[in-house]
């Protein structure tokens, strides 16, 4: 299986990469072009996936994209790793749930490698640690499955601005907060792209 991998050093425009990704959708239904993993930045921007609610801005002023995507509401930004993919199910399992399982294995693998415990719950997507006595999130998850093929994908708080989670309902959960890797443990982070890669062939090509 021949997977094309994609790492972008600049911040890739929101838009950019979404037209990217349904380009890329749409050549794969055609059998034209390889499937995709894409590890990238964005500026700071607040995205609303299909099952958002207005309720969830906090701050009006917030420039809001709505997408395709499966989820509600949540801020990407500077600090943050974003990886998408664009995966053919059709080649694998059509399983939406065992799917997912296999991306939330793919962030607790990799973040295992820096010593962070985290875990998913079955109450709420995304993947979680305990900090100061909570829950908090620290990597939120949001896919969407076209003819059984898999694009969107996941987005793993490092270094970001936390405050601008303020400004929102984070994936519509009131009662839990986020956090990033650099509050849970201060070390390097620079290789993250690489293990984010490595684990996600690991465990999808097996």
């Amino acid at each position: 299986m021949t997977i094309e991998i994609k790492k972008s050093i600049k911040p890739i425009e929101y838009k950019k990469a979404i037209r990217f990704l349904e380009e890329r959708l749409a050549l794969i239904k055609e059998n034209k072009k390889k499937e995709l993993i894409w590890v990238l930045q964005h500026p700071k921007v607040f995205t609303a996936g299909k099952t958002f609610k207005e309720n969830e801005i906090l701050d009006k002023s917030i420039n809001l994209i709505k997408t395709n995507r499966g989820g509600k509401i949540t801020y990407h930004g500077p600090g943050q790793i974003i990886c998408y993919f664009v995966l053919d199910l059709n080649k694998k399992s059509k399983d939406i749930r065992k799917f997912v399982n296999l991306v939330e294995k793919v962030i607790i693998k990799t973040l295992d490698e820096y010593g962070i415990k985290s875990f998913n719950d079955p109450k709420n997507i995304g993947i979680w640690v305990k900090h100061g006595g909570e829950e908090k999130k620290i990597a939120a998850i949001g896919i969407r499955v076209s003819k059984w093929i898999a694009y969107h994908g996941f987005s793993i708080n490092v270094d970001n601005n936390l405050n601008n989670y303020k400004k929102i309902i984070p994936c519509g959960i009131k009662d839990k907060s986020v956090i990033n890797l650099k509050k849970i443990k201060d070390q390097n982070y620079s290789d993250l792209d690489n293990k984010i890669i490595n684990n996600f062939l690991k465990y999808y090509q097996t």
